[in-house]
């Protein structure tokens, strides 16, 4: 770890009496001169021994627009701007962060096992696709009781409308959300709400369009690595301790100016890193410390599919120090039983026993054959706490990269929904809801670019036709660059407060109030747990958890004919939940129902039985 006196700080620092410091890292540059649009006028810069330039400007207010000249050729944007109010082929502006009023003192975070993460897009979730939007539904989140929201990225992308993932300015928070004071807002009233607000970054690559900062310096390591997205960061050839500590600013720039409690790293397996020490080590390490100085809890979710379970090793154990990560294999046991899909990565998946792993132990990959693969994948991930592990059954990669961007609800019906829904909040492990999911949202989340070049939308159209070009006989995917993919992929929140919708919410509402209430439940813990699968019924799943003198059982019926299944014997079992109830929409009537030896469960669906014990009782696992 580099101490904050030897980390360079990049990009504008306002300081008192409206001075200005520029730094900017350029170290094969041979001039750089500022840009001053407001009076067209260029000064030259001081470089030092490290290749950082800098100059210290006076009467320099919010909003000041500059650029940089590039050895007296091209004008750039700053690398590290913090708003681009002309796009990001525009000037760069200065933001006055002290000028914002915080409300959040008191505020100290949450801890990952109270995590209930809720992933949101920005554009998408409110029809206003803005911060404020966003805190406009603030209320609806809380009482579904939802205790941190995960914002898809916000970095500053090409247009108006984008997933994020195309971002170019990695400190500029897009203009279209709302800007800088936007996201401080809706930070500000998430805690108000005690809400915990986790931001997605992507430190694997940059975008195409507006990505200026190779010409600056060694970024990227243009001919070593290569990512699907493009050209790979460079963390570990020459120069790379320079673009570490770009990218460990970035963090810390949103974890302390915007007081953000946690970041998402996508695609970690795409930072390519063969260092002693890697990235990701030190990048967990300066969060701890940033954590140790405020007293304010942080957290680092990596998104992996590597099954790699050093990402989520504390660094004393020779890990990499991440709080926890995506855990896809839970999501795609769980779809392939509810859907019958075998196509791409789910051609690893479709029986029941790799469900029942993904439930015991975070992973169902665990060094084993993987057939899409065509080699041994993952390790196990053991000794593992199950709150090192996200699990969802939707969210924006699954949902948006189908071809329609169909939800689960439209694929497996509202049945299958539920069951999947209560498969993932009462899990051991930290549940993911996609936005709308909670009141079975109809409206697909599609894929949508807004490119100002017309020859990069054109290659985004003819790449998606070509992914796609095997289902072309059901249709051609939405084009991606039309506005019209956009706003399909809007939420409709007039279903949230129609019927099924409703009856959908408050089954979200119970089975979070399961998951935080009851004491087997929220005992987030591998341990105590069981899950077997009979050859009598080899379409059920039956669920054991026991906390103390308390248990559950939880019997889950995937046929399409109900089934009769064992529960432990020796005591009485009351219901407490059926996926099918008619309170939800199912037709199965909720009843004060208790069992001894045997339950009836019908087809697709979920049933629950509780005991609360004493001391003194024994329980058999039948």
């Amino acid at each position: 770890m580099i101490s904050d006196t030897m980390r360079q700080v990049v990009g504008p620092q306002l300081h008192s009496a409206n001075e200005c410091t520029f730094t900017v890292w350029a170290p094969y540059v041979n001039s750089l001169e500022l840009l001053e649009h407001d009076k067209n006028l260029y000064t030259t810069m001081n470089r030092n021994q490290s290749g950082y330039w800098t100059i210290t400007l006076k009467n320099v207010t919010p909003g000041f627009k500059y650029s940089f000249r590039i050895n007296g050729d091209h004008v750039r944007p700053d690398p590290a701007s913090q708003c681009q109010v002309d796009g990001v082929h525009g000037p760069s502006a200065v933001v006055d962060h002290s000028q914002f009023q915080w409300n959040d003192a008191a505020w100290s975070g949450i801890a990952i096992e109270d995590a209930i993460i809720y992933e949101l897009h920005t554009g998408t979730f409110t029809p206003e696709g803005t911060f404020d939007g966003v805190i406009q539904r603030l209320d609806h989140l809380y009482e579904l009781g939802i205790t941190a929201i995960e914002i898809m990225p916000v970095a500053h992308f090409p247009g108006t409308r984008n997933w994020g993932y195309d971002g170019v300015h990695p400190f500029a928070v897009h203009t279209a959300y709302g800007g800088v004071d936007g996201l401080k807002r809706l930070v500000d009233a998430c805690h108000s709400k005690g809400i915990a607000v986790i931001l997605d970054v992507v430190y694997n690559h940059l975008g195409p369009e507006g990505n200026y900062i190779w010409e600056f310096a060694p970024y990227f390591t243009q001919d070593k690595y290569r990512t699907p997205w493009g050209w790979a960061l460079n963390f570990d050839d020459a120069d790379s301790d320079n673009v570490r500590d770009y990218f460990i600013s970035n963090t810390r720039y949103w974890l302390e100016t915007f007081h953000i409690d946690g970041l998402r790293l996508d695609a970690v397996h795409s930072i390519f890193d063969l260092s002693a020490r890697t990235f990701l080590e030190e990048l967990g390490m300066e969060v701890r410390a940033l954590e140790s100085r405020s007293g304010k809890r942080r957290m680092l979710i990596a998104e992996s599919d590597q099954n790699d379970p050093r990402l989520i090793r504390p660094g004393t154990l020779g890990g990499y120090g991440m709080d926890a990560q995506w855990s896809d294999d839970l999501h795609h046991a769980i779809h392939t039983a509810l859907t019958g899909e075998t196509i791409g990565y789910y051609e690893d998946f479709g029986r029941l026993s790799q469900l029942a792993k993904a439930l015991q132990c975070g992973y169902t990959y665990c060094g084993d054959y993987s057939v899409h693969r065509k080699r041994r994948h993952g390790a196990p991930p053991d000794n593992l706490p199950s709150t090192s592990f996200v699990v969802c059954s939707q969210n924006h990669d699954q949902t948006g990269n189908r071809m329609l961007g169909e939800r689960l609800i439209t694929l497996a019906g509202s049945g299958n929904a539920r069951l999947a829904a209560a498969l993932v909040l009462l899990s051991p492990m930290i549940p993911l809801l996609f936005m709308g999911e909670e009141w079975g949202e109809t409206n697909p989340f599609l894929y949508f670019v807004n490119h100002g070049d017309t020859t990069l939308n054109d290659a985004v159209r003819e790449g998606r036709k070509k992914e796609f070009e095997a289902f072309h006989k059901n249709g051609s995917p939405p084009d991606p660059t039309n506005v019209r993919t956009f706003n399909q992929s809007k939420l409709n929140w007039q279903q949230a407060d129609q019927a099924p919708g409703r009856k959908f919410l408050e089954y979200y509402k119970y089975l979070i109030t399961l998951r935080t209430k009851h004491p087997v439940f929220k005992a987030l813990s591998f341990n105590g747990m069981k899950c077997t699968i009979t050859d009598q019924t080899p379409e059920a799943l039956s669920i054991i958890r026991v906390w103390g003198t308390d248990a559950v059982v939880m019997l889950v019926n995937f046929g399409n004919s109900e089934v009769t299944l064992p529960v432990p014997a020796s005591v009485r079992w009351k219901r407490l939940l059926s996926t099918n109830d008619t309170v939800w929409g199912g037709d199965d009537p909720p009843i004060d129902e208790e069992v001894e030896n045997t339950v009836t469960v019908p087809a697709h669906c979920l049933r629950i039985f509780e005991y609360k014990g004493t001391q003194s009782d024994e329980l058999r696992f039948a």
